[in-house]
């Protein structure tokens, strides 16, 4: 019997997959299409690492079962390569971001083929290449005609260690996503994509779509729609008289949830930005005082102003007061950081007796507290949120909250409203090393004001560049790092900045912003269908064919990035008529992230970063799929074990022995054992299953147990059970099982790939058992039950046990001393 040589065989079988283009998905088939994608990687670091690993095996699992179920599977990959993580890379290392993009694609394209995933490389896109981004700019410029894009003052958050403008959903904790850097305001021009008018539509298309709630949650949390009413304060000064200003209003319009407590409201309290203060400073006394605070709160985080446990701080707008439009009673009007100019109106009328907010402000500063709902409060250390009948609200009293909130709007001339969190997209970046956007700015069109699109109508001078010169590329050049000025690096390249206008042939200056590193990934799902297509961003005819993506998976991290900026995208290319579904996926999962020992994250800082090349070298890429599939629950993160990696490994040198052993003896024209074939079936049954939940550790043990059973009944085991048990091996270690169907399948004179044959089948006459119901306890405490086999042995039963997800969440570190077995009855973990 020849050795078990994995780095021989997996070159071998990867040489010839590769030359046979056994992967290759087919854009014109009678088979059904399945669509399966990940995450495509930031080719950012020196190469790929166990994380990677695995998200792509997982799903590499599911695309080579769905091409052994009869599906013409799209699997594709490519490089995202464009953006903050590649350009800070290349200021770390002091090489050119085009050179680094090519070195480290070749490196990670490597290691992916090393892995033996089943991508389609003929499909591989990279967001640099001008044939790439071409579309990009195209896609851009159609949210620009219809109004989409425009180019507005605003205060965003600023990293001053990465120099660049972030999104709302960039900054994680008040600090950067990317680099950590606590993140500061400041005001400046940003393109901005209208993401809110797709509010609704986002929302509403959650419903339509197979996503894990967590990541439902995430996205409907970060849209934070609320229904409610705009209700208007009245403003008046010291003397009891209407504020009056010149083009300016003399009222405050708040967005409330709650109306039915209106009567209660003792104050108002404006978010610090709020225009009213500007326009009516010489109408407060003491606007020195307010302009001071401003400028501290200027300083802060929306997350930070907003958080719970932050001591809550203002100042009063002394000179003025508002007016409250249900009692007509004078109440005093604040500014504090925890309201936020960009939601609702920027101004809230506080009701300290029914909102924890408003209560710890107003006991802070001895504001009064009014309770107008009937429910259980203590005014002196909590307050009621709930609902119920009105107290202390005139005509309204006894009236219930729900039918309350309609008439007390109605009775003061409100407006009812929907409200959401969801702020629009800041889009442009003041780096090198992104799509340039397509736009020049002509002074002499902007006076002309012919305007040929919406976008041009309330973007006055900015005219698209012409879609036959697209695309705009980005100049080489040799210095790329961000400038302190707050520009990009563009704006200092005149002979590129400084062009002919494409409308009326004058001077203009092109845009030197660029797009943020979200611009790529939010339609490289589409260009996968058609990715060499020079004259659409994709043919029509293979959208309808592979659109929408059947099974997506990536982490819980882009879940309000990248996710709903690619929903945003193809929602609006579906308006357009230019996609044919509205949503782009129909189904989303995520993957925990691998730790290292003990728990602890991989870094490098702490030398615990584990480089697949490595792993694969010594142990092979069979063993390391293996190993990553069993490691634990696959959306749990889970700690890094050197040993786990040893057995897997022994695991593939049994499989090994035992076929070639099944070969030599020609035991392929005995009778089956019945035990073996009834566990074959039920094994077939369970690896199924356990795939399309991404239950993957528990279908690893699954296997293991079948190959302990056909070694002990080694003479009874037949070949045509050796065969189906690798055919459902290998979506999991898919070089082993290429080698060993080769010498025990079928013999022809074609060739044909383990990876091409049927999934096989389980018969269910042959999954009936006699089971028992087995009680795991830890530490005496009942944590889980599940059915046995009558006559699985202890180990079996314990293998089982130690892989249930419960039972590993319940265990998590903590090492098992002993194990009590009680026969057909339960095990006890002693911890």
């Amino acid at each position: 019997m020849p050795r078990y040589n994995h780095q021989k065989i997996e070159k071998k079988w990867q040489a010839v997959w590769e030359k046979k283009r056994i992967y290759r998905a087919l854009d014109s088939s009678k088979k059904k299409k399945y669509y399966a994608m990940v995450e495509f990687p930031y080719p950012s670091g020196d190469g790929l690492h166990v994380g990677h690993v695995r998200s792509y095996t997982a799903m590499d699992i599911v695309a080579r079962k769905r091409r052994m179920e009869g599906y013409n599977t799209l699997y594709p990959i490519g490089w995202d390569a464009f953006g903050l993580p590649t350009e800070n890379y290349a200021i770390k290392t002091k090489i050119h971001p085009r050179i680094v993009t090519k070195r480290n694609t070749d490196i990670f394209r490597r290691q992916l083929k090393s892995l033996g995933f089943s991508f389609d490389w003929d499909r591989e896109i990279n967001t640099t290449d001008p044939a790439y981004y071409k579309w990009t700019q195209w896609i851009f410029l159609k949210l620009f005609e219809a109004g989409l894009a425009y180019k507005a003052k605003t205060t965003i958050n600023w990293c001053p260690k990465d120099k660049i403008g972030l999104a709302n959903e960039e900054v994680v904790g008040g600090a950067c996503e990317r680099c950590g850097t606590q993140v500061e305001k400041r005001e400046k021009e940003q393109w901005m994509l209208r993401i809110t008018a797709y509010a609704e539509k986002l929302l509403s298309g959650l419903e339509t779509v197979d996503y894990i709630p967590e990541a439902k949650t995430q996205q409907e949390h970060w849209i934070g729609k609320s229904e409610g009413a705009e209700l208007r304060f009245e403003i008046r000064d010291m003397k009891s008289e209407m504020v009056r200003q010149a083009h300016h209003e003399n009222f405050v319009e708040i967005f409330t949830t709650r109306a039915d407590t209106l009567f209660g409201a003792t104050y108002v309290v404006l978010a610090p930005e709020h225009e009213f203060i500007k326009n009516y400073e010489s109408r407060i006394t003491n606007y020195e005082e307010v302009k001071k605070y401003i400028a501290e709160a200027k300083k802060k985080t929306d997350i930070e102003r907003t958080s719970e446990s932050k001591e809550k701080t203002g100042v009063e707008l002394k000179g003025i007061k508002a007016i409250n439009p249900a009692n007509k009673k004078e109440i005093p009007v604040w500014i504090s950081d925890y309201v936020l100019a960009g939601y609702g109106t920027g101004a809230i009328m506080a009701v300290p007796a029914h909102d924890d907010r408003d209560f710890a402000f107003a006991k802070k500063f001895n504001l009064p507290i009014i309770p107008v709902i009937e429910g259980e409060m203590s005014i002196g250390d909590s307050c009621y949120t709930g609902e119920g009948r009105l107290i202390n609200s005139g005509k309204f009293n006894g009236t219930h909250s729900q039918k309350a909130k309609s008439e007390i709007v109605k009775f003061i001339g409100g407006n009812i409203t929907t409200q959401y969190k969801l702020r629009d997209w800041v889009f442009s970046r003041q780096r090198y090393w992104g799509e340039p956007i397509p736009l020049v700015y002509c002074e002499h069109c902007a006076k002309e004001q012919k305007f040929k699109s919406l976008g041009e109508k309330i973007n006055p001078g900015w005219i698209p560049v012409l879609e036959n010169h697209l695309p705009v590329e980005l100049p080489n050049v040799k210095k790329y790092l961000p400038t302190d000025t707050g520009e990009s690096p563009l704006a200092t390249i005149k002979s590129w900045v400084n062009v002919r206008c494409p409308r009326c042939k004058g001077e203009a200056q092109r845009e030197t912003d660029v797009m943020p590193n979200w611009a790529g990934s939010s339609w490289y799902f589409l260009r996968y269908t058609d990715p060499k297509n020079k004259k659409a961003f994709a043919d029509a005819k293979k959208l309808k064919h592979w659109t929408a993506v059947d099974w997506y998976n990536g982490g819980m991290e882009h879940t309000v990035l990248h996710l709903l900026y690619s929903r945003f995208w193809n929602q609006f290319l579906f308006d357009q008529k230019l996609v044919p579904t509205r949503e782009p996926y129909k189904k989303r999962t995520s993957h925990g992230l691998i730790m290292g020992e003990g728990g602890i994250k991989m870094s490098k800082s702490k030398g615990n970063v584990v480089n697949p090349d490595s792993v694969v070298k010594e142990f092979g890429a069979d063993a390391l799929r293996l190993y990553e599939m069993f490691l634990g629950p696959f959306n749990q993160p889970v700690a890094w074990d050197p040993r786990g990696i040893v057995g897997m490994e022994r695991f593939l040198e049994r499989v090994w022995k035992f076929c070639h052993a099944t070969y030599n003896t020609q035991q392929g024209t005995k009778k089956p054992s019945e035990h073996t074939e009834r566990l074959l079936h039920q094994t077939i049954k369970k690896v199924s299953e356990d795939i399309e939940h991404l239950r993957m550790n528990t279908a690893v043990s699954s296997l293991m147990i079948l190959l302990n059973e056909m070694e002990k009944n080694r003479e009874q085991c037949t070949g045509a059970t050796v065969k189906k048990f690798l055919l459902v091996l290998s979506p999991f270690a898919p070089h082993i099982t290429e080698e060993l169907w080769q010498l025990l399948g079928e013999k022809s004179a074609k060739w044909r790939s383990v990876h091409l044959e049927s999934w096989p089948k389980y018969d269910k006459r042959k999954i009936i058992d006699t089971t028992f119901t087995l009680v795991v306890q830890i530490n005496g405490k009942v944590r889980d039950s599940f059915e046995v086999l009558q006559h699985a042995t202890q180990k079996e039963i314990e293998m089982l046990a130690f892989s249930r997800d419960h039972i590993k969440q319940a265990l998590g570190n903590i090492p098992v001393k002993k194990v009590i077995f009680v026969p057909g009855r339960l095990i006890n973990m002693v911890t």
